[in-house]
C-alpha cells in the first residue's frame, strides 16, 4: 500500500505535462536541429548515428475535447502551480500525521486529490486561472503524502526490515513511467478529458483499499495476527510513542546529526533533479538525440533506480539482521553508492563524446546507484528520531526541494551562449561536487544513533513505569504490554515463550 500510494500521488502530479500538449493546439512548424556531434564535427567514429541539420515538419493533431489558446507563460504557470505550496505542506505533513495519524491524513488528501483531478476538465473550460487553482490545491494535498508515509514506516517497520519498507517509497518512479506510457493512448482514443477522469477514478478505488487495509499502528489493526503484532511491537520497543505534543523544534534545529542528514538529503535531491532534467537535456542539445521520443530509453533511469533501490534495501536489511555492520556504518558506507559513485558517473558522462549508448548508460547507472539512498538519507531521519520521522523528513524535503530551482538556473547560466562540451562541463562538475561533498560531510559527521530529543521529558522521568518484562526478559513499551496481555488472556495458547 505504501508503494501504491506513491504511485497514485505521482500519477496525479505528472499527468498534466502530457495532457497540456493535447489541450493546447500545436501548430505545424519546421525545426532545424544542429548538435556538436554532426558529421562535420565528428568526435568518435563514422558508425555512430548523428543528428545532422534536418528539416522536420510537425502537423497539428486534433484531440477530442476541444483545445485552448493558452500562451507559453500561461502553460508554464499551470505546470508550476503544483509546486507553489508543495514544499510548505511537506514541512507540515509530518507533524500533522504524527498528531492525527498517517492513515487519515493520507486518505483525506488522496480523496481531495482525486476530486480535484476529476474537476480539472471543467476548470479548464471555465478559465485557465481555474485550472491553476486546481493544480495549486493538488500540490497542497500532495505535499502531505511522503512525510505521512514516513510516519507510517516508523510505526510499522521493524528496524531489521526498514530498508524494504523505505524502498517501497520508490513507487512514484514507476508511477511516472506508467502514467506517461498510458496517457498517450487515452489522449488519442478518448480525448484529453479522459486523461483526468481515469486517474481520478483509479484514485477513488485505491482510497477504498487504503481505508480497509491500513491502520496507524499494529495495535489498532483489526485483522493483524497476534504473532505478527507481537513481533512488530517487540521489535520497535519503546522508541515509538503515539501521543505527544509539538516536536522539540529548537533541539531539532540545533542538532548537528540532523544537519548532516539535511545536507545529505539536499545532495541526493540535487543529483536526482540534475539527472532527471539536465542529463536528457545534455544528450539532446549537445549530442543531438531526443531521449523523450524514445519511451524505453527515457524510462531506463527511473526503472534502474526503482530496481536498485529494492536490491539495496534488501542488502541493508540482511547486513543489519546478521549484525555484520552497525547501523551508523551502513548509513555511511552506502553513501559510496548513493552519492559518490553517481557523482563520478556524472563527470564521466561529460567525457563520453558522441556515443549515445555510453551517455544513456552513464545516466542510467548514475540514477540506478542512487537507489542506495534507501539506506542513507531516506532512512537516517528514522534512526535519529522515529517519534518525529515525518517532521524530520518534512524539514529536510522542504530544504532539499530548493535544488529543483537551482539546477535549471545554473544550467541556463553556463549554457546561455551555446551548447558545447566546454560550456556544459562546469554544470556537470557542480552537480557532481554537490553529490560528493554532501556525502563526505555526512560520512564525517553523521550518525544513526537515536537522539535523546526523540523522547519527551515524561518518557525520560517515567521510563521505568513505561516498561515491563515479558517471560523472556525483553523490554516492552506500554502498547506492546497491553496488546500482549490482552492476547494472552483471550488466547493463552497462541503466544509461546521464545528460548
Amino acid at each position: 500500500m505504501i508503494f501504491m500510494s506513491c504511485w497514485v500521488v505521482y500519477m496525479l502530479r505528472v499527468n498534466m505535462s502530457l495532457n497540456l500538449i493535447a489541450m493546447v493546439p500545436q501548430p505545424a512548424k519546421n525545426i532545424s536541429l544542429r548538435s556538436q556531434c554532426t558529421p562535420e564535427n565528428e568526435m568518435v567514429n563514422d558508425t555512430l548515428r548523428y543528428a545532422d541539420v534536418a528539416e522536420v515538419k510537425k502537423a497539428p493533431r486534433q484531440i477530442q475535447g476541444g483545445s485552448f489558446n493558452w500562451s507559453k507563460d500561461q502553460q508554464a504557470t499551470i505546470l508550476g502551480a503544483y509546486f507553489w505550496c508543495y514544499p510548505v505542506t511537506s514541512l507540515l505533513g509530518g507533524m500533522t500525521a504524527e498528531r492525527w495519524g498517517p492513515r487519515y491524513v493520507i486518505l483525506v488528501t488522496s480523496l481531495m486529490s482525486a476530486i480535484l483531478t476529476v474537476l480539472s476538465p471543467a476548470a479548464a473550460r471555465l478559465d485557465y486561472i481555474a485550472l491553476v487553482v486546481i493544480r495549486f490545491l493538488l500540490g497542497f494535498a500532495g505535499g502531505f503524502m511522503y512525510p505521512a508515509l514516513h510516519v507510517l514506516v516508523a510505526r510499522w517497520a521493524p528496524p531489521e526490515e526498514k530498508g524494504k519498507f523505505i524502498s517501497a517509497l520508490m513507487g512514484g518512479t514507476l508511477g511516472t513511467v506508467a502514467t506517461w506510457s498510458l496517457t498517450g493512448p487515452l489522449l488519442e482514443k478518448y480525448g484529453w478529458a479522459s486523461a483526468f477522469y481515469v486517474p481520478g477514478a483509479l484514485t477513488f478505488v485505491w482510497c477504498i483499499f487504503w481505508w480497509y487495509l491500513v491502520a496507524d499502528t499494529p495495535s489498532e489493526h483489526p485483522r493483524i495476527s497476534i504473532s505478527e503484532r507481537k513481533y512488530i511491537l517487540d521489535a520497535l520497543g519503546d522508541k515509538i510513542k503515539k501521543s505527544k505534543g509539538l516536536p522539540p523544534f529548537k533541539r531539532i534545529c540545533t542538532s548537528f546529526p540532523f544537519l548532516a542528514m539535511i545536507i545529505l538529503h539536499f545532495g541526493n535531491l540535487w543529483g536526482l533533479y540534475f539527472i532527471m532534467t539536465v542529463g536528457p537535456q545534455f544528450v539532446s542539445s549537445v549530442l543531438g538525440f531526443e531521449l523523450a521520443t524514445i519511451g524505453i530509453i527515457s524510462a531506463l533511469p527511473y526503472l534502474a533506480r526503482l530496481f536498485m533501490a529494492t536490491i539495496f534495501g534488501t542488502i541493508g536489511d540482511c547486513i543489519l539482521s546478521k549484525k555484520l555492520m552497525t547501523t551508523t556504518a551502513i548509513r555511511k558506507f552506502f553513501c559510496l553508492f548513493s552519492h559518490i559513485i553517481p557523482g563520478i558517473l556524472l563527470v564521466l558522462l561529460m567525457y563520453t563524446g558522441c556515443s549515445t549508448a555510453l551517455s544513456v548508460a552513464m545516466i542510467t547507472m548514475s540514477m540506478g546507484f542512487n537507489g542506495a539512498a534507501t539506506l542513507t538519507n531516506l532512512q537516517n531521519h528514522q534512526d535519529l528520531a522515529p517519534n518525529y520521522a515525518g517532521t524530520l523528513y518534512g524539514i529536510a524535503n522542504f530544504i532539499g526541494s530548493t535544488a529543483g530551482f537551482f539546477t535549471p538556473m545554473i544550467t541556463a547560466y553556463f549554457t546561455r551562449k551555446g551548447d558545447t562540451f566546454d560550456q556544459w562541463r562546469p554544470v556537470f562538475f557542480i552537480g557532481a561536487s554537490v553529490y560528493i561533498v554532501s556525502a563526505i560531510f555526512f560520512i564525517l559527521f553523521g550518525t544513526a544513533n537515536i537522539q535523546d530529543w526523540n523522547f519527551s521529558e515524561n518518557d525520560k522521568t517515567d521510563g521505568k513505569s513505561d516498561k515491563t518484562k515479558t517471560d523472556d526478559g525483553n523490554a516492552m513499551n506500554d502498547a506492546s504490554k497491553n496488546s500482549y496481555e490482552k492476547d494472552l488472556k483471550e488466547n493463552p495458547t497462541s503466544i509461546t515463550t521464545r528460548t
